[in-house]
């Protein structure tokens, strides 16, 4: 499966992930998704991080290959080249939810990365104007979690001490007219 996924080569305007075997398509984000990844991203020190964007990750498991809206590896950590970043040397992942994402940002992509053993997973919401940062993975499979979980409303900074930073929120957008959800 990751043979094919490589060679895939989506249409313009669309984006693909391999998720436990399953590729999974979806359209480019939108103005508001886009400007939390900038306002993320501005905040990474450069002299000790890299917050890479539309990064594909490769996982042990060797079924998923998804690509984050931020990745966050430290200088020096991994390859010099390619098209994966193992997630063996990634810091912290990020995700921006967007209507079509919810279920799969919190549900199958947390129990990804916590299975491949990635350190912070930050969600941020623009539905429901909030940020969850998970920490401290467990488990195998399906069966991963992260043992922490840390929800903070826009306005309020989000402690990443694996990044020796606070994210400030205060500039995230919310998205209007879109029903909310459960999660996390």
């Amino acid at each position: 499966m990751i043979k094919f996924f490589e060679w895939l080569e989506p249409p313009e305007g669309v984006r693909a992930e391999l998720l436990r075997g399953e590729i999974v398509m979806s359209r480019n984000s939108g103005l508001v998704h886009n400007r939390n990844v900038t306002e993320t991203v501005d905040q990474m020190p450069r002299n000790r991080w890299y917050p890479l964007q539309t990064q594909c990750v490769d996982m042990p498991d060797l079924v998923s290959a998804p690509v984050p809206d931020v990745v966050v590896t430290e200088r020096g950590a991994g390859p010099d080249q390619g098209a994966y970043v193992p997630s063996a040397v990634v810091t912290a992942l990020v995700e921006v939810v967007s209507e079509t994402s919810v279920e799969r940002d919190y549900g199958v992509k947390r129990a990804i990365y916590a299975a491949s053993g990635v350190p912070a997973y930050l969600i941020i919401d623009p539905i429901m104007a909030h940020c969850v940062l998970f920490t401290e993975p467990k488990g195998r499979g399906e069966e991963a979690e992260y043992h922490v979980q840390r929800m903070s409303k826009f306005g309020c900074p989000v402690p990443m001490d694996c990044l020796g930073l606070e994210v400030d929120t205060t500039g995230f957008g919310t998205v209007s007219n879109v029903r909310p959800h459960r999660y996390p």
